[in-house]
């Protein structure tokens, strides 16, 4: 670790970038990119999504080289050919989309992430030392495919933090930890800085840059387009100053009421197969037509158990235990339950909600096949696929070159708007959607709260599963909280406020508000 006198900000950079570009084929990603980051500082990387923040980061990384430009480490001109160069130099980062394989054990991915090797039972002791200290717990001898999305983010962070780096980039580190994970992850960034450690802040939750961060550099169309202070902003002047113009704010009219019961879930239990999953118990709740319907919790309390019997991946014990639009749908699959006007979002953008190595056409067609007649006769209809990949993409000022474009070439905002898009345009009638703007950037993200909205003054029935609590109280109507498979009785978000839902996240779901504000402390361990 540098040292105090280091952390002051004396002597040369820690790193400096002078007129960085990289252009790729249609697309200049970055445009004579000027950047230097203390020692001891966390500096905030803001831009909408496409501005070219993920490009910058692969290069200082290694994992792309620029065009042109130059890299100077502590005022040296450097040329870092690859992440294990970038390594040895002391540069750590946590990538927003993991990089993790999913057969091997957690111990077995964080020894392939770092350089030097030792023994499996060593390093599992070391990880178990460093995710206490840290918070952010993890079972060393665990598989990865067991593990929720916000346990692989806590792979991530803990494999960077092993190896003791003096430059940490971390990419959208926050977008699955609950708010008391998060603060724990402040805690920690905070005394790395102060120990001398360089920290780059890459997130789009403004409200976090404007409390963690000392500086900030804004990209937008790969160019630099401005810096502040963070601490002297406010939120919407930062996400001004990243969009280029005034933000819009999410409209809802006023005095709606509920309609009909368009999804019902009674008594739903679920005997999870895997030996590290949760349990569904007795789950009950009903989303009305015109109703957005939030559930709140910590990561890997069931909630990908609770959404593969939504979506029908994973079938229910009783057909009745589902009902979409007063039809029994717990023993139909996916297909049959999206012809019964289904739409449905899964938290894993990459992978689950598309297919990376696929045209944006083919993914539109993946789940958009049977009610936009894209398929006629058992054929493809190629031009109304295309045609439907470019609506998405204008309607949803998805960043791409076009229909053809792979979706692993889109940054994780664009194809999580892609995707978002996707499913809002095939007019459903019931949308089930989770973490729909993890990683988005403002101006983006209220368009899909718009969207969201839309739909359901339009009559349509909205779940959201999420963490962001935020989100959370800015769209749903009512608020429920999933702990260990069972759910809270929902509670109209005006009648409710932050603080409350926090409480049942922690599992107190039978104490008055009261004797649970009593044992608020309980709430900072991680149930899970």
């Amino acid at each position: 670790m540098a040292s105090q006198s280091t952390a002051s900000g004396n002597g040369p950079p820690r790193l400096e970038l002078r007129g960085i570009t990289k252009a790729f084929p249609g697309c200049l990603a970055n445009e004579s990119v000027d950047l230097a980051l203390r020692p001891g500082e966390i500096h905030a990387l803001l831009g909408e999504n496409g501005a070219g923040k993920s490009t910058l980061v692969k290069i200082v990384y290694g994992v792309l080289r620029a065009d042109a430009g130059e890299v100077l480490w502590e005022g040296q001109p450097v040329s870092i050919g690859s992440p294990a160069e970038a390594r040895r130099l002391g540069v750590g980062l946590v990538f927003q989309h993991f990089s993790l394989f999913e057969s091997l054990t957690v111990a077995e991915n964080v020894s392939l992430g770092i350089d030097h090797k030792e023994p499996l039972d060593l390093l599992s002791a070391r990880i178990g030392e460093v995710s206490a200290r840290y918070g952010l717990a993890l079972d060393p001898q665990r598989e990865v495919h067991t593990l929720s999305v916000g346990e692989r983010q806590r792979v991530e962070i803990v494999r960077c933090l092993l190896q003791n780096p003096r430059l940490l980039i971390m990419d959208e580190p926050t977008s699955v930890l609950t708010p008391q994970e998060a603060d724990k992850l402040f805690e920690t960034l905070r005394r790395l800085a102060s120990e001398g450690v360089t920290i780059l802040y890459i997130s789009h939750k403004l409200d976090e840059i404007r409390a963690l961060c000392d500086r900030a550099t804004v990209m937008r169309g790969g160019r630099v387009v401005g810096a502040c202070d963070p601490r002297q902003e406010t939120a919407r002047s930062l996400a001004e100053m990243m969009i280029g113009g005034v933000l819009a704010e999410p409209k809802r009219a006023a005095g709606g009421k509920p309609g009909e019961p368009l999804l019902v879930v009674d008594h739903l239990s679920t005997t999870s197969d895997d030996p590290f999953g949760t349990d569904i118990r007795h789950v009950s709740f009903t989303v009305h037509a015109g109703e957005i319907f939030g559930i709140a919790g910590v990561a890997g309390n069931g909630q990908a158990e609770l959404l593969a019997a939504m979506s029908g991946e994973r079938l229910s014990p009783t057909d009745a235990a589902v009902r979409i639009g007063g039809e029994p749908v717990g023993h139909w699959g996916p297909s049959r339950r999206r012809n019964a006007g289904l739409a449905f979002v899964p938290e894993e953008r990459m992978g689950h909600g598309s297919v990376p190595e696929m045209s944006l056409a083919d993914n539109a067609l993946l789940s958009g096949h049977g009610g936009q007649g894209l398929v006629k006769r058992g054929l493809i209809r190629l031009d109304l696929v295309r045609h439907a990949a470019e609506t998405i993409i204008d309607t949803f000022r998805v960043v791409a070159t076009g229909h053809h474009a792979e979706a692993r070439s889109l940054s994780g905002g664009n194809l999580q708007k892609f995707i978002i898009g996707r499913e809002i345009l095939q007019q459903p009638k019931l949308l089930i959607a989770a973490a729909p703007t993890w990683g988005v950037d403002a101006g983006a993200a209220a368009a899909i709260h718009q969207a969201l909205i839309d739909l359901a003054e339009q009559g349509v029935g909205v779940l959201i599963v999420s963490q962001d609590l935020d989100e959370l109280f800015a769209i749903c109507d009512r608020i429920a909280v999933l702990f260990h498979g069972r759910l809270s009785e929902p509670l109209a978000t005006h009648d409710t406020d932050v603080e409350r839902i926090g409480l049942l996240m922690g599992g107190l779901f039978d104490q008055p508000p009261d004797e649970a504000a009593d044992q608020s402390g309980r709430t900072h361990a991680d149930p899970a």
